[in-house]
């Protein structure tokens, strides 16, 4: 991870670092003990000014002040591309951050899978696919995506708490790990195994009850989760389980959450995944993974906060997962895309109410919904320098309702229409969250790539969804 730069950009504040504690755990065969917290400041800060035209990902240029994505100017792609509003991505930065997890299982038996829910672009997919990642899936959509892209069935995931039978037939027949979230899923993967007449390995999705501190709709491992099993419930699991041939029980599995920043969470709950793994073991079972699922936040304020990095995930539970001779399973999505990624639009007007200022773009929550939907900060910048007086603006989109907007109460400089203006860390859950409401078009999607810029996925048109949806009706 890199460090932060000294240099302050407008709208942003300084860095403050804060110390957070940190569980220096030993795992011994019998128990896992934990020793008294020592304080020490786990992770680092992003840069987010750097040499212009030198730089990784998005950043301010530090000689002239424009916004650059990799080698190139975000200004000079604007005037490049047809289309606005359009998501433009770092193929550097996505590798970049592949690595940073690489390098963090390095010295343990692993199986890191990308999470295709929080961006389906299949140029996207195919390169982490190359890259050696394995996937994530949460619908037979996904899965037949991930094919196309070259992953590996054997090393990808299937999760999800609603999965349909012919999901789950799919499924069995690639040959994919399958988590059993509840009594009827495991029932329905039973009966999937039974008609395609497949083998599944499957892992059991516990509900460690540990409070990922993060928003309700994005917080999934507490007892009153829509998702995973009681763990009351688990030895009523395990008697099912043998009664099916074709199952076969290889691991077990939690998912906190998402946007998660504090590491000990993890911690706290693969210490208590462990003491199942032994009871579960002590039951005849052999199980050969641990699935810690995803969620490591990123710094969506730009303010420099110290956040942790894959290495401070993944030695948090470093021990155990060696001890218990488990090969452990990651999800990153947003970790690995998010950062990659800006929706670049163009400013259509700025008007004001009297008590309020707005700046309106032709982006919109049907564009990017995250704050819309979760009350989402996401950074907002122009891509040029300007002079022009700062005020604050609510930015706004032309959708049909109140709520759509893209940021609230933000500091910028005035600008006018046709000026070039980015949502920054729109890698995950932006584009694959998208919608036409308002019969707006999802966007295009372009990629730098070796100083070059690439269309990675075309503007939907009208026309198209006329022809797919209506014709012949």
């Amino acid at each position: 991870m890199q460090a932060l730069s000294s240099r302050s950009v407008a709208g942003r504040s300084p860095c403050v670092a804060r110390a957070q504690g940190r569980h220096v755990c030993v795992v011994p065969r019998a128990a896992a003990t934990v020793e008294k917290p020592e304080e020490k400041v786990v992770g680092a800060a992003w840069q987010f000014t750097q040499p212009a035209g030198k730089g990784l990902g998005f950043y301010t240029g530090a000689e002239d002040g424009y916004l650059y994505v990799d080698q190139m100017r975000v200004e000079d792609i604007r005037h490049q591309v047809p289309e606005s509003p359009f998501y433009l991505y770092s193929k550097n930065r996505i590798m970049h951050n592949y690595a940073s997890y690489q390098q963090a299982l390095a010295g343990i038996d692993s199986l890191p899978c990308y999470a295709v829910k929080a961006n389906n672009n299949l140029i996207i997919m195919k390169e982490l696919a190359a890259a050696g990642a394995g996937a994530v899936l949460v619908s037979g959509n996904e899965l037949k995506m991930a094919t196309v892209a070259g992953f590996d069935p054997k090393r990808t995931v299937f999760n999800g708490n609603g999965k349909l039978p012919w999901e789950l037939e799919l499924a069995a027949e690639k040959g994919v790990l399958i988590n059993i979230d509840s009594e009827f899923d495991l029932a329905n993967i039973a009966a999937a195994a039974r008609k395609t007449g497949k083998k599944v390995s499957v892992l059991l999705r516990i509900n460690p009850d540990v409070d990922p501190q993060v928003h309700a709709y994005v917080s999934t491992g507490l007892a009153s989760s829509k998702f995973g099993i009681r763990n009351s419930h688990i030895k009523w699991f395990l008697d099912e389980i043998r009664k099916e041939p074709l199952l076969e029980l290889v691991g077990v599995h939690s998912h906190l959450g998402s946007t998660i920043t504090k590491v000990n969470i993890f911690r706290d709950a693969a210490l208590i995944m462990c003491d199942f793994v032994k009871m579960i073991r002590e039951e005849g079972f052999n199980l050969k993974y641990l699935n810690i699922g995803g969620g490591l936040g990123i710094d969506y304020s730009h303010q420099g906060q110290v956040l942790p990095t894959p290495t401070d995930l993944i030695d948090t539970v470093r021990d155990i997962v060696k001890e218990l001779g488990l090969t452990l399973v990651i999800e990153p999505g947003r970790s690995m895309v998010a950062t990659s990624c800006a929706l670049v639009n163009t400013v259509t007007g700025v008007k004001t109410n009297g008590s309020k200022n707005f700046v309106v773009i032709d982006g919109s929550m049907a564009t990017l919904i995250r704050p819309s939907l979760y009350g989402a900060y996401q950074h907002i910048e122009l891509t040029t320098p300007s002079k022009e007086a700062v005020q604050v603006f609510d930015v706004v989109g032309p959708i049909c309702e109140s709520g759509d907007y893209l940021g609230k109460d933000r500091e910028l400089p005035t600008p006018k229409a046709g000026d070039g203006i980015v949502v920054h860390d729109a890698g995950a859950y932006c584009m694959s969250m998208a919608s036409n409401y308002n019969l707006k078009m999802r966007p295009a999607e372009y990629l730098v790539e070796n100083g070059k810029l690439r269309k990675i996925r075309h503007e939907e048109r009208l026309e198209d969804q006329l022809k797919a949806s209506f014709e012949g009706l």
